[in-house]
């Protein structure tokens, strides 16, 4: 009973439901990347590098935050704030994994993937999560690491920093603003209790809010022509992304519509479909 509560804890340290999502992004981009074939063994390499330096940054995060964390009824479970592990455990955890996380991306894929991945994992752990109770503008500092996966793949396959990484990192750079207010709308009294100010608006949802949300949702509407135009892929894909895209734009519309949590979730919900709709159709048009 003791080892499966301490496998728990772990799976909430490095918020495993989060972390697979960011590794699946990276791992469709590696995919996609020119003349690389699926290949299982290296699939679960940039997986297990992936989960280890991704987990490394959320462990540092609820190190920070373990005071916050207990304020919270979302958060206040987790094992740092709750009291179940320490923070020298924690800290060790964290050097551990990023270490051979960032090593096995250096040894079995490239340098440049490597360093993406450490500095990734600095400006998460120990930029944006400070910056977080300062000024909103820790989202548009988190938005870099929170992008940094799909050009971490892309690198990874492509053995450099080439044009199509850059579009999947565009992509998924403006795709976080709608994404990330709306949680934030969503648990903002949480936020505002432990501190945080995530909206642009300190913490409270405004109209500013979902106009923001609705210019960056179109924003997304002409990079969806991106990889297309650069060759990355077809035109299934190009309209597939264009239908999610104008789906995002309408749910931010309905958020200034609505202005109230109904709608901030329904924009939420969508942008967690998003992705997966968007690199899965990007990567069969490859196929």
């Amino acid at each position: 009973m003791a080892i499966t509560t301490k496998v728990k804890d772990y799976l909430q340290l490095i918020k495993f439901t989060l972390n697979i999502t960011v590794v699946f992004s990276s791992v469709i981009s590696y995919l996609l990347a020119p003349n690389i074939d699926f290949n299982f063994k290296m699939v679960m390499l940039l997986t297990i590098a992936g989960l280890l330096v991704t987990g490394s940054a959320n462990t540092i995060n609820q190190i920070y935050e373990k005071d916050s964390d207990a304020l919270m009824k979302r958060t206040g479970n987790r094992p740092i704030a709750a009291g179940r592990m320490s923070k020298q455990e924690a800290w060790f955890f964290a050097a551990l994994s990023g270490g051979v996380g960032v090593w096995l991306m250096w040894y079995f894929f490239n340098t440049e993937a490597a360093l993406l991945s450490l500095l990734s994992l600095f400006i998460y752990g120990f930029v944006y999560t400070p910056l977080k109770k300062v000024s909103a503008i820790s989202v548009l500092v988190g938005a870099f690491p929170g992008a940094f996966p799909c050009l971490i793949g892309w690198v990874a396959g492509a053995d450099g920093f080439t044009a199509g990484g850059w579009v999947l990192f565009a992509i998924q750079f403006i795709w976080q603003f709608p994404h990330f207010w709306a949680i934030a709308w969503v648990a903002h009294r949480d936020y505002d209790l432990a501190g945080f100010k995530l909206l642009p608006n300190q913490n409270e949802p405004t109209r500013n809010t979902a106009i923001q949300a609705i210019g960056y949702a179109l924003l997304m509407v002409p990079l969806g022509f991106l990889p297309n135009i650069i060759g990355m892929s077809g035109v299934f894909s190009m309209w597939i992304v264009l239908a999610a895209n104008v789906a995002m734009v309408i749910q931010c519309i309905r958020l200034y519509k609505d202005m109230d949590v109904a709608a901030a979730r329904r924009v939420m919900f969508s942008s967690y479909i998003y992705l997966p709709i968007v690199l899965l159709s990007l990567l069969s048009d490859k196929l």
